[in-house]
C-alpha cells in the first residue's frame, strides 16, 4: 500500500525534489509568481525554470502545502507530488 504525506518544511520539499533529479519550476499565468511544479528529466516547454529562493517565495505568498509519495505501492521510487492549499 503507498501513502502519501503532507509538508510545508522547506529543506524536506528541496530533499525530496533533489533526490529524484527535480527542478523547481513555475507555469506563468499573469498572476502572481504563477502555478508552481517540480520539473524531473526534459525541461518541460511550458515551465519556467526558477530557483529555490523564488520557488519557496510564491509558495509561502500562496499559503501551499506540498502533498507527495515517497514508493509506489509496489516499493519504487515515487514522483508523485501535488501542491494543495494548507489547512
Amino acid at each position: 500500500m503507498s501513502s502519501s504525506e503532507t509538508t510545508t518544511d522547506h529543506k524536506k520539499i528541496r530533499k525530496w525534489a533533489e533526490e529524484r533529479d527535480g527542478r523547481p519550476a513555475a507555469i506563468r499565468t499573469g498572476g502572481k509568481g504563477g502555478v508552481l511544479r517540480i520539473d524531473f528529466g526534459e525541461k518541460e516547454e511550458e515551465f519556467d525554470e526558477i530557483d529555490w529562493d523564488e520557488f519557496f517565495k510564491i509558495f509561502e505568498q500562496n499559503k501551499l502545502a506540498f502533498l507527495y509519495q515517497d514508493k509506489t505501492k509496489d516499493g519504487k521510487t515515487s514522483r508523485f507530488n501535488k501542491f494543495v492549499e494548507r489547512s
